[in-house]
Parts: C-alpha cells; structure tokens; sequence
C-alpha cells in the first residue's frame, strides 16, 4: 500500500524543520536545536494562516519579523536566511490546492512585511538598549563625584562591552573616547578617530536639521537628539546610522561632553532599498510598476502651473492567443523584448515607461509643450512594434492599441487620467486595433455613464426601478383595439426615464436579461388578465400582449418552462401572449434554436417575427419558422407618410403581405404616424398597426380607456 499523504500540521512541521536549521547557526540562544524549532512553529503556523487568508493582513508578517527579534535572531543573515526559506518553501508546503500565481505574490507581501516588522523591532530593541546605555552613562557621571574608582569600572565595562558604537567627545567636537563596536563600524584605528572633529563628519545626505540640532545640544539649549545619519568611513564607503547624541554635564548642571550612541543601519537601509525596488518594479521586464508610475503620475499632475502631460495608455491585440498556443513563458519572453522597445521609445528627459500588469504598458511625457510630443510617442511606439518578435523559431507579428491623454497639469488626478486612456485605448481596440486614439472628454462621459448603468442594473430590478409601458395594436380593418406591445422602462434616481434601447444591450451583456426579461413576462401577462377580465368577449376578440425576447432569452434553457408557469400562475391561456423574436435573431437559426419556439408556438403561444426585412434572411427560411405573425420594420412604411406614396414601397410592402398571407402568416406594421399613411396600409392587405397615430406607450390604463371607447362607439 501506498504511505498516506502528508496532512497540513506535517507539512507545517517540515517547513519549520528546514526553517529552523537554515537560522540555527546564526542566533545566539541558549535553546538547543529543537527546543529553538518549537518556538518557530507557531510562527511558521501564523504565517501558513496570512498565506490562506480570504483578505490579505500585512500585520501578520509584521508580527512574525518581530517575533524573530524576540527569539534572539538579530543578525542581518538570520533575516535573509528566513526570506529565502519561506521564498522557496512556504507555498510549497503550506499552499497546496490554492491559485500558485496568486499564493506566491502573497507570499512575497508576507517576506516584505516580516521585513518591515524585523526591522522596527530591531529597531527599537536597538533604541531601548541605547536608552539604557544612555542612563547608565548618566548614572556612572552622577556617582563620580562620590566614587570615582567604582563608577569609572561599571562605566568602562559598560563603554567597553556594549554592542553599539560609543564615542564621547568634548563641546568643541574633539573626539575624546571610543569603544570596540564603533571602531568596528568605522573600519579605522582608534587613533584615526581621537583625531578627528565631530563637525569634520559632514555628508552630503545629511538632513538640514542635523547640524541645527547639534549646535542647540552643545549650547546647552536640549539634552538630546536622535537622526539618521551617514558618514564615510576611510576607505571611502559609506555608514548609516541611526545616531543618538546626548549632553552630559558636571555636578553644577553646566554641560561638559558629548556622548554619541550609533547603530549601524547599513545592511537594514540596503534591505529595504532592495524591499523598495521590488515593491515598485515588475519582476518580468523590469519596467516600473503600478505603484510607482501611480507615484510618478500624482507628481507630474501636482506639477507647477504651466505644465502640461500627455499619456499612452498600451494594450497588445490578441496577446491571449499567443499565450493559449505557445505557452505563458513565451508570452514572458514577447513582453520582455516589448519592454525593451518601449523602453527605447522613452529616452527624452520627463518620459517613463511602466508595465501596468499583463500586457498593459503606459508611456508619460511631461513638460511645458507636450500637446504634440504625447502623438509622436504614440507614433514611435507603433513604429517600435512593427517588426516581428522572434520566439521559439517563429516570427510573432506585435500589434497594439493606444489610448493617448494629454493636457494640462492639475484639472484632473491621476485615477481620471488612467480611466480616460483606458477607455481611449478600448475605442481603438473597437475600431480595429493597430491604432492610437485620442481621448474624446464625451466619448469618455458616455462610457462611464454606460459602465454606471451597467453596474446600477442588478440593484435596480431588486429595488423595482423597472416600469411598462403599452402601446396599443389596433386592427386597420376596424379600427378596434386587439392587444398592445410591452415596453419596459427604467426610472433612474438620477437619470430619469431611460429608454430600452440603452440598457437592453447593458443587460444582455450581463446576462442581467434573463430575470428582467421574465419580470416583463409576469407584469405583462398579469396585466393581459386584467385587460381579459375587463373585457371578456368583446366583438374584436380578448385583448393579447405582445411581450419581447431578446437573443440571450432564446438560448436560456428554462425559456419554455418559465413561460409555461407564468401563464398557469396567473390562469392565462396561451393565445393571450404573442413573444416577439427579431428576425437578426433568427438568422441561421438551427433546429435546436428552433426547437422552444416551436414547443411555444405548439402549445398556442404566438411567435412573431419582429423587425421583418432588415435582418437579410432568406425568404424560404419563413415556411421553417414557427411564426405567426410578421412585424414589418418601420422603413418599409416611411414613404407612405408623404404623398403621393412612394411607389416602390408600396410594391415591396404589398409583395411581403402577399407573400405572408400566402404562408398563413399576419401582419402587423409599426411607426405608422399619419391617417393618409394608416389608411394606405388598409387597402395594402395589411392586418394590425402601431404607432404614433393610434397612441404613444403608455400606462396600462389607456389602454383600457382605448378599449372601451372602442367597444361604446
């Protein structure tokens, strides 16, 4: 038999195992090997929880750096030793069964925290021992005047043994005494030191306020103060240090030395300016990322004013097809040698060029004049891709799209900026790729406009936002009313009354139609009851709806089945609805598609064909459509409100009702509008019209009204 799989505690256990043997040998305990294990299990098991948690908490690993200094691992190599232990192991073992792309761009914010929560707490470790150097210090003067010889020992033992550089010197700056560790951080000979001045230790990253400060605590004016401070050592290379200088006085309280407390930083500032290049650079191309263009980009919009920006917003075309067919490392690879030309195209000083994430890629210009500049670093970015990208043996042909904003600094802030180059970059992409676009400020509030509608959809419905209007079908033989279309409508809290024709297509693309879709079903079958209930057997027959089913509707699955319940729920017999199918809808349609349709039209549900003459069919298709009734488009029938008519539509207008009477099909016009116009499509054969002449949408109570004044006159 096979050994049974490792659980996660074991998993865990070997994580620690390996981390603690890494770090062992750099730390200075009293533990033994596996007692000092034992106590990184539960930071290994803290750790293991921040990689699996649902939202990422950089405190975790701030805490776990922390507990590493309480554990006594101090040294500089015990930090890195952990960092590169839970860099290769803990997704490894700890991971197993998550996103690895995503657990290891966790795991590598977790190494950047316990980074940061190392170095603070082995920063004010360091502070605290500085502090009780400093008291010891003070104490060891006080009791000179009373024990010379007892307090010179204590504080030569403590001068002497400290870990941290002491110096003291007098209130000239001359060096008077070092101990071993500040010898040993500057690299010289004790002699080298006592000779120098303290005011000779200037460095060209000082920060102003050092110098100030020094000058006040030799005064007398404060007692103390603490900077980070850099010096050179004799060899020429730097020290940083974070510095602590106190002032030490004589029995009568007037101050008499210096005394200078440093920590040697250098390895922790080089750690952290490496953590920092991480932070804000791709790993891939090495191209500044999100973070720091973002910081580059605020600078440049808070620039002074005059100043202008111009921004390229890149996307490559149909860079997922590269990655589906050869494979993400040669994706990799096209983005790195992309970078590289990129690079190349931003040289002029006020140009960058950062890598976004996937294969989005920005490009910023700054300057007093770049109203052109920002077109021509476009222009030289689409020239850049022109030539073929060799991988793998084969030729990859690069094309892009580009959204370019520019203008002046301070109107707008950079999240703005980004936005409107995105949407500028998906104009191009629409219009065909290969391409750059300008911004377009009212292509751009459309958008967000549409993208707001968009997401409002769901929340809308919930919150019953949606309305129906009906417009009246009336019969051209008789003029009596025999049913009516629902429209649906959209009362936006801030927009008003919108209109089907701009968040249909938003919630077709959602799939946010199929529930919208059969809400309009129950409204407007429950109305048809009423409208049937009101007028029960009238001359012209019971009133029927008209109800539209978009593309998305036909292919749901339960199209068949909802439309069934709807009508039993509200005790409606199936002629009572006609469903309205565009003709686009149905070009090519195969049998599958057919199929509900047919099961609809089966059960007495009537199947019209809506928009007839504009979706290119083939005639022949009607004898295999399960319709009923033929929705002649509205530019058939505009030549007929002038007059004399046109006569090629009415030739074309009485071969289509001909022809649909032929097949046993009705027909129904829209957007008649004039009688002259009504009357003509009478004498044409025509069976029911809608338009602006009989009624515009309304409540379902005209309708009725409409309806009984038919049935009284």
């Amino acid at each position: 038999m096979s050994a049974e799989p490792d659980g996660p505690e074991d998993r865990l256990r070997r994580l620690t195992t390996i981390w603690s043997r890494a770090v062992f040998p750099v730390t200075s305990t009293s533990l033994t090997r596996p007692e000092f294990e034992e106590r990184l299990l539960p930071l290994a098991r803290r750790l293991s929880r921040a990689l699996l948690a649902r939202a990422f908490d950089a405190a975790e690993g701030e805490a776990a750096g922390a507990a590493l200094v309480d554990a006594h691992c101090t040294a500089p190599e015990a930090l890195s030793r952990t960092l590169d232990c839970l860099d290769a192991y803990l997704v490894l073992y700890c991971g197993e069964g998550g996103d690895q792309e995503d657990l290891r761009a966790r795991c590598s914010r977790l190494q950047h925290a316990m980074a940061a929560g190392f170095a603070r707490a082995l920063r004010e470790r360091a502070l605290a021992e500085q502090e009780a150097i400093a008291q010891a210090a003070l104490r060891a003067q006080g009791v000179v005047a009373q024990a010379l010889h007892a307090s010179e020992a204590r504080f030569r033992a403590v001068f002497e043994g400290a870990a941290i550089g002491i110096g003291i010197a007098d209130l000239e700056g001359n060096v008077l005494q070092v101990n071993g560790a500040l010898l040993r951080m500057f690299g010289g000979s004790e002699q080298g030191l006592r000779s120098r001045n303290v005011q000779d230790w200037t460095h060209t990253e000082d920060a102003p306020q050092v110098w100030r400060l020094y000058e006040e605590l030799v005064r007398g004016e404060r007692e103390h103060y603490h900077v980070e401070k850099a010096f050179y050592r004799p060899d020429g290379t730097v020290l940083w240090t974070n510095l602590t200088v106190s002032l030490l006085r004589d029995a009568d309280g007037n101050p008499q030395y210096q005394l200078a407390l440093m920590e040697d930083t250098t390895e922790r500032r080089l750690l952290n300016l490496r953590l920092r290049y991480e932070a804000t650079h791709d790993a891939l191309t090495g191209l500044p990322n999100r973070t720091l263009f973002f910081e580059r980009l605020e600078k440049a919009l808070n620039a002074g004013e005059g100043r202008r920006f111009g921004l390229c917003y890149l996307d490559l075309d149909g860079f997922k097809t590269i990655n589906d067919s050869l494979g993400h490392a040669a994706g990799d690879r096209l983005l790195v040698e992309v970078a590289d030309r990129l690079q190349a195209c931003a040289t002029a000083p006020g140009e960058m060029v950062a890598r976004l994430g996937g294969d989005e890629f920005v490009a910023l210009t700054t300057g007093t004049g770049t109203r052109h500049e920002a077109d021509e670093l476009a222009a030289r970015i689409m020239n850049a891709l022109v030539a073929p990208i060799r991988i793998e043996g084969r030729e990859l042909t690069v094309r892009g799209s580009i959204g370019v904003v520019e203008g002046p600094v301070g109107e707008r802030s950079a999240a703005e900026v980004l936005r409107s180059a995105d949407i500028t970059m998906y104009r191009a992409k629409s219009a065909g790729g290969n391409r750059f676009e300008l911004a377009d400020p009212e292509a751009d509030a459309r958008t967000i406009t549409r993208h707001g509608l968009t997401t409002a959809l769901p929340a809308a419905l919930e919150r019953g936002e949606f309305f129906i209007e009906y417009q009246p079908l009336v019969h051209l033989g008789d003029g009596s009313v025999r049913g009516a279309e629902a429209l649906v409508r959209w009362l936006h809290p801030q927009h008003g009354i919108i209109g089907p024709d701009r968040f249909i297509p938003l919630a077709e693309h959602t799939g946010l139609i199929v529930p919208l879709g059969r809400w309009v079903m129950e409204q407007s079958v429950r109305q048809a009851r009423e409208w049937r209930e009101l007028h029960p057997a009238g001359s012209a027959g019971p009133l029927r709806i008209n109800v539209n089913l978009s593309p998305c509707q036909l292919h749901h699955p339960h199209l068949v089945q909802d439309t069934v319940e709807i009508l039993d729920e509200m005790g409606v017999r199936p002629d009572a609805l006609c469903l309205e199918v565009t003709e686009s809808a149905l070009i090519g349609a195969d049998d599958d598609l057919l199929k509900p349709l047919r099961r609809l039209a089966e059960m007495g549900v009537d199947i019209a064909l809506d928009d007839f003459g504009t979706g290119y069919s083939n005639l022949a298709n009607l004898r295999r459509l399960p319709v009923s009734v033929l929705k002649l488009d509205r530019s058939f029938t505009q030549g007929m409100q002038q007059f004399p008519a046109d006569p090629v539509d009415l030739k074309i207008v009485e071969g289509i009702v001909s022809l649909a009477h032929s097949l046993g099909l009705a027909v129904t016009v829209e957007g008649v509008e004039t009688g002259a116009q009504a009357e003509q499509l009478r004498l044409l054969g025509c069976d029911t019209a809608q338009g602006w002449y009989y009624a515009r949408p309304g409540p379902p109570e005209r309708l009725h009204e409409l309806a009984l004044a038919d049935a009284t006159g």
